[in-house]
């Protein structure tokens, strides 16, 4: 992939997938700014972007990780299945260490805050079609030596994910469906989860979600 800025290059196309259509149409206007990036599908969904991404690979996908049916984690295992050199650029709200360290883990290339400046979404997005990792300032900062201890660390992405569900109110028959596992690993995975972060219940789960801002009250 060529650099941003060369003559006669290849546009970089992106896939823009964010449940917010207004987002959609600010990512647009932002990244159609750089001469040779061009937006070439949106979604709106994890569903439909795996889909899009099975029929076309685009050069980056730029990923938020809160989405209905499946979440930004699981669009990204998904389609690095599918295609392991994929360059995934998450840019999420979400700033805390367990949400980045898990989308490092899935094995995403990049990872901004949707508080960032709006150059460093288009640098972000040069960078990954190129493969090299970027890391916003402010996720960084989440993941010093001197950040505060999570206690959520223990969790792999794939129990995060599990994770967010549970507390969501979420049965184990509706996240084996729309994870396209069992409901028997989904119990498993439910059972591990909570003897990690020492919870009795399913309220225990919610609260500790609130605590860390995953889901609301």
């Amino acid at each position: 992939m060529t650099e941003i800025g060369t003559v006669d290059a290849k546009p970089i196309e992106v896939l823009l997938v964010d449940d917010h259509a207004v987002v959609r149409a600010g990512y647009r206007r932002l990244l159609e700014m750089a001469p040779d990036i061009r937006i070439a599908g949106e979604a709106e969904d994890g569903e439909t972007a795996y889909a899009m991404y099975a029929a076309h690979a685009y050069d980056v996908v730029v990923l938020d990780l809160s989405l209905p049916g499946i979440g930004g984690l699981e669009v990204a295992r998904r389609i690095l299945r599918r295609d392991p050199q994929a360059k995934i650029l998450v840019c999420s709200i979400h700033e805390e260490a367990t949400f980045v360290r898990c989308a490092l883990e899935a094995g995403i290339t990049g990872y901004v805050s949707k508080r960032s400046p709006p150059d460093v979404l288009i640098e972000a997005v040069a960078q990954a079609a190129r493969g090299v990792p970027y890391i916003s300032a402010e996720i960084r900062s989440q993941l010093s030596d001197d950040a505060p201890a999570d206690d959520l660390a223990a969790l792999s992405a794939r129990e995060f994910e599990i994770f967010r569900f549970l507390a969501a109110g979420r049965t184990v028959t509706e996240i084996a469906r729309t994870l396209s596992i069992s409901s028997k690993t989904v119990a498993n995975y439910n059972t591990y989860i909570r003897k990690k972060l020492h919870a009795g219940n399913a309220a225990d789960l919610a609260r500790l979600a609130m605590r860390h801002g995953i889901v609301s009250d």
